[in-house]
């Protein structure tokens, strides 16, 4: 039994200490696709907005590495 528990402190099951980022995640995409679709002038720049919003955290995270030099 412990063995389980252990084991779960490192991966990413859902059991763990980090299950609660993906929540975190979901409310960025959510408020990020509310910002894109209501300043979307066509159904073009909405769709480009759904994929901005989708795909934001990765941007921000090279950015912030980009300006840390690592």
């Amino acid at each position: 039994m412990s063995d389980e528990s252990d084991s779960c402190k490192k991966c990413r099951c859902g059991r763990g200490p980090m299950r609660g980022n993906g929540a975190i995640y979901g409310m960025g995409v959510i408020g990020a696709l509310f910002y894109y679709i209501h300043q979307a002038t066509s159904f073009m720049t909405g769709v480009l907005g759904v994929i901005k919003a989708i795909f934001w955290p990765a941007v921000l995270v090279y950015k912030a590495l980009d300006l840390l030099k690592m």
